[in-house]
Parts: C-alpha cells; sequence; structure tokens
C-alpha cells in the first residue's frame, strides 16, 4: 500500500505531477548514486551531495566517524533529494518552456546501522555500484568498518514527482513559427578506462558497463 502523504510531503504545486507510489519512489533511488541532504547547525543550513543506496524500505549513507553531518543527522529531522534530468522542454512561448524529470524528496531522521548490519549494508553498497565486485576484491578489514559510521532513513514519508512528454502551449500560441519539442538529456557510459598498473583482465560488470542501460 502506498503512504498517504504528510504535510511535508504534500504537493501543491502543479501537484498532477506529483506520486506518492512506492515502486516509482523505488525506482528513482535505485537509479541514483548520489542524494543530498539538508540539515542545519550552529553555522547554518547545509545540503550536502553523498553516495547512497537502497535496501528494503530505507535509504543508506555512510561516512567517517568524524562526520559533522553524520553527527548532525543523528539528532534532528532533515531532508533527503534525489533528482535526474531527462531532457530541456522548449515550448513556443518562453513561460512554457520547462523540463523533464524524476524527482524524490524523503523526510524523517538517520538511524544509526548497528555493528551486526554495518558490514551486510556495506557490501549491498558495493552490490549497487557493480553487481559482482564485492566477492572480487579484498573485503573490509576491522580497523576500515570501526572507522566507518553507516545511516539508513526510512522510506516511509516521501514524495516523488515527475514531469515527461511535449511541451504545454498555451492554444493561442500554437499557431506561432517556433520550433517547440524535448531535447533529451541523459548520462552517458563510457568504455571502462583500466588502471595504468591494472594487468588483469576486465570483469564481467567492467565489461558490460558500456552497453548496459544508460544510468540517470
Amino acid at each position: 500500500m502506498n503512504p498517504a502523504p504528510t504535510p511535508r510531503t504534500q504537493v501543491r504545486r502543479i501537484a498532477r505531477n506529483a506520486s506518492y507510489d512506492t515502486g516509482l519512489l523505488h525506482a528513482i533511488v535505485d537509479a541514483a548514486h548520489l542524494c543530498h541532504v539538508a540539515f542545519g547547525d550552529a553555522h547554518g543550513s547545509h545540503c550536502i551531495p553523498t553516495a547512497c543506496w537502497r535496501v528494503g524500505e530505507h535509504l543508506y549513507i555512510h561516512g567517517s566517524n568524524g562526520s559533522r553531518m553524520l553527527k548532525q543527522l543523528m539528532k534532528q529531522d532533515c531532508c533527503v533529494t534525489i533528482t535526474h534530468l531527462d531532457g530541456l522542454v522548449l515550448a513556443r512561448a518562453a513561460f512554457n518552456h520547462s523540463m523533464n524529470y524524476r524527482s524524490a524528496m524523503i523526510y524523517g531522521r538517520f538511524e544509526l546501522v548497528d555493528e551486526a548490519g554495518k558490514r551486510a549494508a556495506l557490501e549491498a553498497f558495493m552490490e549497487h555500484l557493480a553487481p559482482g565486485r564485492q566477492a572480487q576484491v579484498r573485503p573490509g578489514n576491522a580497523q576500515e568498518y570501526a572507522a566507518t559510521t553507516v545511516m539508513r532513513i526510512a522510506l516511509a514519508e516521501a514524495a516523488c514527482k515527475v514531469r515527461s512528454g511535449p511541451p504545454n502551449d498555451d492554444e493561442e500560441d500554437m499557431q506561432l513559427a517556433v520550433w517547440a519539442g524535448v531535447l533529451p538529456l541523459g548520462q552517458a557510459r563510457g568504455a571502462p578506462l583500466p588502471d595504468a598498473r591494472c594487468s588483469v583482465p576486465a570483469p564481467d560488470h567492467a565489461r558490460a558497463w558500456q552497453d548496459g542501460a544508460p544510468g540517470c
């Protein structure tokens, strides 16, 4: 069942583009490698980009034990945002230009992942980056795990907003001799670049990278 919007997630501006569908939320999070986390401290307001991944109904982040952001997130609610830009929408009238995008906003408070769950969470992060790689690399040692904090936030209070399709021009502008349409935009995957000192053949996930579905 999809959660009902809360006062913080209720979309009022262009509400027709809003969605509270859990499947869509998962897809937007899963397509991301970075999110932006907004929080405040004694020095003001901050919005910091950081790596993210999803396991079940939680979004995870990690960092050094000394991270200012992670320390603050243990004390306060925050807002996490993810945006994928899919195209520029060029209309016949200046004020009807827009963008095609998929976005998500997640509200709540991060919780600390305990030592028992930290290893599994970081292994899931590695699999999110490159499926199959965790089994190929040196695993983290006790010192590395001890120096790392992993946190997660529930996806229970969230909203998605999505726009797709052509421009929405006013009827009186439809006869203007102006080109209108969409300029698609996406990320392109390049060929893997081996390290100069690497003599190991590229694994399957590296060879398949360039031919994979475009990431956003």
